[in-house]
C-alpha cells in the first residue's frame, strides 16, 4: 500500500512561484506513474501534469503548459511540480496520485489512479 504526502502548498501572489512536493512511502515510486490533479470550490478535480515512471513521457494540462514543470527523483521515491507565474485561476487543493500502468490516452483521467495524497492548498491572490 503506497502511502503519498503532498507539501509545499501556501499562500502567494499572482505572478509568483510555488515548488509542491510528494513524497511517498510503503512502496517504490519507480514503478508507478504520477500526476498532480487539482480541485477547486465547486468544480471537479483536474488533470494538471503526469510523468511515466521513467520520466521519458510528460503532459501537461493546456492551461499550465510552460508556467508548471513535474520532475521526479526515483532515488528519493518523490515527486516535484514546480509551478512557476502563478494566476488567480490556479488557486485549488492539488493532490498527487500514482498509478502502476501507465496508459497514456488515459493518464488524464484522475479514475485510473490508484493511490493519492490528502492534497495541500494552493491559493494565488490577485
Amino acid at each position: 500500500q503506497v502511502q503519498l504526502v503532498e507539501s509545499g502548498g501556501g499562500l502567494v501572489q499572482a505572478g509568483g512561484s510555488l515548488r509542491l512536493s510528494c513524497a511517498a512511502s510503503g512502496g517504490t515510486l519507480s514503478t508507478y506513474a504520477m500526476g498532480w490533479f487539482r480541485q477547486a470550490p465547486g468544480k471537479e478535480r483536474e488533470f494538471v501534469a503526469a510523468i511515466s515512471w521513467s520520466a521519458g513521457s510528460i503532459y501537461y494540462a493546456d492551461s499550465v503548459k510552460g508556467r508548471f514543470t513535474i520532475s521526479r527523483d526515483n532515488g528519493k521515491n518523490t515527486v516535484a511540480l514546480q509551478m512557476n507565474s502563478l494566476k488567480p485561476e490556479d488557486t485549488a487543493v492539488y493532490y498527487c496520485a500514482a498509478v502502476r500502468l501507465f496508459l497514456p490516452l488515459r493518464i488524464r483521467t484522475p479514475e485510473e489512479y490508484e493511490y493519492w495524497g490528502q492534497g495541500t492548498q494552493v491559493t494565488v491572490s490577485s
